[in-house]
C-alpha cells in the first residue's frame, strides 16, 4: 500500500499519521519533504507510525537525517504507536537510542506538554 500521510494540528503539536508501506524513492521522499514543510513552521511534532506496516533501511536513513537536523534546530519530534515490526527494526538497529518513542500518540502530546487530539 502506498504511502499516506494525514496531517492535524492540536495544541500547537503538528500530529503526522502515517499509513502504508515507507520505502526508498517516492514514499520516503514524500514523508521527508511534509516533515520538512511541517519543521519549517512548528516546533512540535508527533509521527504517528501506528498503521505503517513496513519501512525500509534507506527510508529510516532519511527519517533519521530530518530528525537529526530538527533537533539541531530545537525542534522536537516524537514518534508514537509504533507496530510490533517498527519497534523490532528499531531494536535491531539501535535508533531507539536515538529516536523518542512512545507507545501512543497520546503519551507523546503529554511528552511534549499538549492534550489528546
Amino acid at each position: 500500500m502506498k504511502l499516506k500521510i494525514d496531517k492535524r494540528e492540536t495544541e500547537g503539536v503538528v500530529i503526522l499519521t502515517c499509513r502504508g508501506r515507507i520505502m526508498i524513492g517516492e514514499d520516503a521522499n514524500a514523508l521527508r519533504d511534509t516533515l520538512k514543510q511541517v519543521c519549517s513552521s512548528a516546533r512540535k511534532v508527533v509521527l504517528n507510525l501506528s498503521e505503517v506496516t513496513y519501512i525500509d533501511s534507506g527510508s529510516l536513513g532519511i527519517m533519521l537525517g530530518v530528525y537529526n537536523s530538527a533537533r539541531a534546530e530545537g525542534i522536537e519530534i516524537k514518534l508514537a504507536a509504533l507496530g510490533q515490526r517498527l519497534q523490532d527494526v528499531l531494536q535491531t538497529t539501535r535508533l531507539t537510542t536515538v529516536f523518542e518513542v512512545y507507545g501512543t500518540e497520546e503519551q507523546a502530546l503529554a511528552a511534549l506538554g499538549a492534550g489528546p487530539a
